[in-house]
């Protein structure tokens, strides 16, 4: 529970901070984080298809 209080008190800072920052900076922040993401994504799947754990 205080793990979510936790992390509904961030995004309430992080959606501030993005209310107050210029929109191009948000399309771009927004844009490298998908692109981490995509990628991030792409290597766990492809990675448990080959059968490597870190384990």
């Amino acid at each position: 529970m205080l793990f979510l209080v936790a992390a509904l008190m961030l995004f309430g800072v992080v959606m501030g901070t993005v209310a107050h920052a210029p929109l191009g900076f948000s399309a771009v922040a927004a844009a490298v984080i998908a692109v981490w993401l995509t990628v991030f994504a792409f290597r766990e799947r492809h990675g448990r298809r080959r059968g490597t754990s870190a384990r």
